[in-house]
């Protein structure tokens, strides 16, 4: 199987997120390629499709954004999964019940588009010069931190849950024994 893992990132997060997703993949016998969502663009030789992208207020990037709604015919037809790469796990945690809603704000703005699989929401790596002077000023007074939030373990149990829903997909059809 042919799977694309497509993102766009602003700080190189998300793009770490997606390469050890496709590391995934392709470990589980797919044949994967790993490119930025605004360089893709032959989507219909693809088998299947993980696309990823940064938030942004509480949006994915414009690049992502533009793919999905460019490819919305091809990926319609194509088992599809989506993540996206926010800071949740940099909150203090009464924010962070607010930052969990951007995932269903992503995930609603195309689940009628093109019917993805799963959305995950993960968090990403948040580091001073990433924000404006204000920004950091902001960040430190509703106690954030700055850090590398990722959670590999979580990226690498999804990563098996796609590859598991890829090898069914390919297992042939046995009908079974009539009676």
């Amino acid at each position: 199987m042919i799977v694309l893992v497509g993102y766009a990132s602003e700080h190189g997060s998300t793009r770490d997120i997606a390469q050890r997703i496709a590391t995934m993949l392709d470990k589980a016998g797919n044949r994967v390629e790993t490119q930025p969502l605004d360089r893709v663009r032959d989507v219909d030789r693809y088998d299947a499709v993980v696309l990823g992208s940064a938030i942004h207020d509480q949006q994915w990037l414009p690049p992502a954004t533009r793919f999905v709604r460019r490819n919305r015919d091809v990926l319609a037809g194509l088992p599809v999964w989506l993540f996206s790469v926010g800071m949740p796990g940099a909150l203090p945690r009464p924010l962070r019940r607010f930052a969990m809603k951007e995932k269903q704000k992503v995930i609603t703005n195309f689940r009628d588009i093109i019917n993805p699989r799963d959305h995950r929401l993960f968090s990403g790596v948040v580091v001073p010069s990433q924000l404006s002077r204000m920004g950091r000023v902001i960040f430190r007074v509703l106690g954030c931190r700055y850090g590398d939030f990722r959670d590999w373990r979580a990226i690498d149990a999804w990563a098996q849950d796609i590859a598991c829903a890829l090898v069914a997909a390919e297992a042939p059809y046995v009908r079974p024994a009539e009676q």
